[in-house]
């Protein structure tokens, strides 16, 4: 739901959001609140009609692909391959994740795993050929990329717990092993791969390409969640793949960790989103939806839930704001997307319960769109480190103790 408003001093806005109460957008430069507004138009015109039949189906539209590629929105966090220079904020990086989640969760992270987790990747962790040779063509979308870490017998373990080896035999690296929910691997071009040096043990990226002999991805079925994503499971058997493809600034999982701070951002924005997307419908529900001769929003107990639905997503946003603008400075650490990413998904999942409660049965019909968002919010919920884990990155930095096991 949008409305429009009065110019700021920022300068006028158009299709401010209605749950942008605290007007968090009019921070944005006239030049980054188009491009902002140019993704509310294609998710809203191009996307949201496809979004419910390919969610029922449990199959990602390619169309999607030529819709983004159009778009010209990937690689604007990168300076000198997306379609603007300089590179975009943090600030709107975040918002458009937001605005995709807004719509649909699963493409959000279609596009989020391209654009973030795997182009970021090639970015942080390769050298400047190995970037200019992969990174052009996936921010024009013509080649799609994917990230692969989470293992089918690990998943928060896997600084240390992780399986996939790396074995050197010349200018060739061996790869064995087996990944699995991995985003976009079912069609990617590019695949960030992360296995351990049976040598040195430390973890090291490589970029696989699609097609590689033994290097097999199988989609995985009957998901209750993100059922648009195209998730697989992967298995490497004896995939050699030339040191030329080894991302060359990755020397341990501490530089992937840096990755992974950048990218766990990313997915408290996407967070957001969801809780924007389920309260906007929460809402127009209450106004239009009559019982005992009257719209539910006039009564106080509907008000209740979109009131405090409101105050996580005001909360939420806030936090990020300050967190986009640290990262834009520089200073953020783990425990500032650890906390971020905490908070703002366990608030999302309030969000979406008090929403799909306003809906009373109708809130479990996919026609309603709020089925959707409820089922797709307890994936956001667990990757990208859960709950628990971030928590604990938060608390060991504040009392200076581990309490990992």
């Amino acid at each position: 739901m949008t409305t429009a408003v009065q110019p700021s001093a920022a300068g006028p806005i158009a299709d401010e959001l209605t749950a942008d109460f605290y007007h968090y957008e009019s921070l944005l430069p006239d030049e980054e609140r188009a491009i902002l507004l140019k993704a509310r138009s294609l998710m809203r015109d191009r996307v949201k009609p496809l979004v419910n039949e390919s969610w029922a189906r449990g199959e990602f539209p390619r169309e999607l692909i030529a819709l983004f590629r159009d778009s010209r929105l990937a690689g604007l966090p990168y300076e000198g391959y997306g379609a603007h220079r300089p590179a975009v904020s943090n600030l709107l990086s975040g918002m458009l994740a937001l605005e995709t989640a807004r719509t649909d969760a699963s493409v959000s992270t279609f596009f989020g795993v391209h654009n973030g987790l795997a182009m970021y990747s090639i970015h942080a962790g390769g050298d400047q050929e190995q970037r200019d040779r992969w990174l052009p063509a996936m921010a024009a979308m013509d080649k799609i990329g994917a990230f692969a870490m989470t293992e089918p017998l690990g998943g928060s373990d896997v600084a240390g717990g992780m399986r996939t080896t790396a074995r050197r035999e010349g200018d060739t690296w061996v790869l064995n092993g087996a990944k699995k929910w991995i985003g976009n691997a079912t069609f990617a071009d590019y695949v960030v791969v992360w296995a351990r040096d049976v040598d040195d043990h430390h973890v090291k990226g490589f970029v696989i390409k699609k097609g590689t002999p033994g290097f097999s991805p199988a989609k995985i079925e009957n998901k209750l969640a993100f059922r648009i994503v195209e998730n697989a499971e992967i298995t490497l058997t004896d995939v050699r793949v030339p040191e030329a493809d080894r991302l060359r600034n990755i020397g341990s999982f501490r530089d992937v960790a840096e990755i992974l701070r950048a990218t766990r951002s990313g997915v408290a924005w996407q967070a957001l989103g969801v809780m924007v997307g389920a309260y906007e419908l929460a809402l127009d529900y209450a106004r239009e939806r009559h019982q005992f001769g009257r719209p539910i929003g006039g009564f106080q107990l509907v008000q209740d839930l979109l009131v405090k639905s409101l105050g996580n997503i005001t909360a939420s946003w806030g936090m990020l704001v300050q967190l986009a603008r640290m990262q834009d400075a520089g200073i953020f650490r783990d425990e500032h997307s650890a906390l971020a990413k905490a908070f703002v998904t366990s608030r999302m999942r309030e969000v979406v319960a008090w929403s799909r409660e306003i809906f009373g049965g109708n809130g479990i019909l996919l026609d309603h769109d709020i089925a959707r968002f409820f089922a797709d919010a307890e994936a956001i919920y667990s990757f990208e480190g859960t709950r628990e884990m971030n928590t604990l990155i938060v608390g060991k930095a504040i009392t200076g103790r581990s309490a990992f096991v």
